[in-house]
């Protein structure tokens, strides 16, 4: 089999799990790591790290991205959108009056990456020269290419007649499902600590808040971050402020290289946080050499290969790592095990 690629971005994990590897540093997850987060369950209380998925409400965060919309399967005669309070016992071919049963079935059209997500690694690549002939091409982690291993858009992307538009025959989130996703967490309570001003967290102002909260980050924990801005969603009622919601919580601050550099060493191997998307959304800036316009997302999904979690609901766990003291929990968090995906809603759950 020819390789994917000549040669890796600087810095990359690429390979390091082998040629095919579609993990990541969720390869570091294993099963040490889960037993080091099964010991930190102490009290057996569990919390849900997921807002409810029609939240943030409307589309005023992501046009491209609308809320659910539920309706009821076709009937058993193929009448759309009807298979909804059918009584069994009124049904013509399969009912009769003597069955008490009454009957729901409900489909949904839902955008992957509307509420509480996984982003995986075939959510952002780059146009680099993997093939070291002097030309970039469309890659993402670990080599695997753009119109090749990710497919879309077009009418059969999958190859097998199945209708699906896009299609990522490689890197989609089934693989980081079928792995589990179970093992120690770690919270860092930045909205304790800066408010909800909108504002740049740099590793200076990170490094203090974890001396102060003494939490320690090792090799293979997700780290979490708490900003408040989850909370706020909640707070809108599926009707935030078109500007707030842009304006609203803390994010790491990605144009501070120390700051990357650490995500790099830490070893971590998921990065997670409560606001929109790690990072800040600041638009367009100066410089005029060749970069990404997403230094985090391009750093953990394209060449570190560490998944993202964004818009998790952290409030409640957060308050009660901080009235105890503690800042590590066990942390369940499989995406959907649907092939192809490149991002999928997730219901996290923290065990204290």
């Amino acid at each position: 089999m020819t390789k994917r690629w000549q040669r890796r971005p600087e810095g990359s994990t690429w390979g390091d799990w082998g040629d095919e590897d579609e993990l990541g540093r969720i390869n570091l997850v294993t099963p040490d790591k889960v037993l080091e987060g099964i010991r930190e369950v102490q009290a057996g209380i569990s919390f849900c790290l997921s807002l409810p998925l029609d939240y943030p409400g409307g589309t005023a965060l992501n046009q491209r991205r609308h809320p659910p919309v539920l309706a009821p399967t076709e009937d058993m005669n193929g009448a759309p959108s009807t298979f909804y309070n059918v009584h069994m016992s009124e049904m013509e071919a399969f009912g009769d009056p003597k069955y008490v049963d009454v009957w729901a079935d409900d489909v949904v059209t839902l955008s992957l990456q509307y509420s509480t997500q996984w982003d995986s690694l075939a959510h952002v690549g780059a146009e680099f020269d993997a093939d070291g002939d002097g030309l970039e091409e469309g890659v993402y982690y670990n080599g695997y290419r753009a119109g090749i291993d990710l497919v879309g858009p077009s009418e059969d992307a999958r190859g097998d007649g199945s209708g699906h538009r896009a299609f990522a025959h490689h890197l989609g989130l089934e693989h980081m499902a079928a792995h589990g996703v179970q093992g120690r967490g770690v919270l860092i309570d930045l909205a304790h600590h800066l408010g909800l001003d909108w504002r740049g967290v740099d590793l200076a102002a990170l490094e203090e808040i974890m001396k102060t909260d003494d939490v320690v980050v090792e090799p293979g924990d997700m780290l979490l971050l708490h900003t408040g801005f989850a909370t706020k969603v909640l707070e809108w009622e599926r009707n935030p402020d078109p500007r707030k919601i842009h304006t609203t919580a803390t994010y790491l601050d990605a144009r501070d290289p120390s700051l990357l550099e650490w995500i790099a060493d830490s070893q971590i191997s998921a990065l997670v946080a409560d606001n929109y998307a790690v990072e800040g959304l600041l638009g367009k800036d100066r410089d005029e050499s060749r970069h990404s316009f997403l230094p985090i997302h391009h750093l953990c999904l394209f060449k570190l290969g560490v998944p993202l979690g964004e818009m998790w609901y952290l409030h409640e766990l957060a308050t009660w790592l901080r009235e105890h003291q503690r800042s590590r929990f066990l942390l369940t968090a499989p995406p959907l095990r649907l092939p192809g995906v490149v991002g999928s809603p997730v219901t996290p759950v923290a065990t204290v």
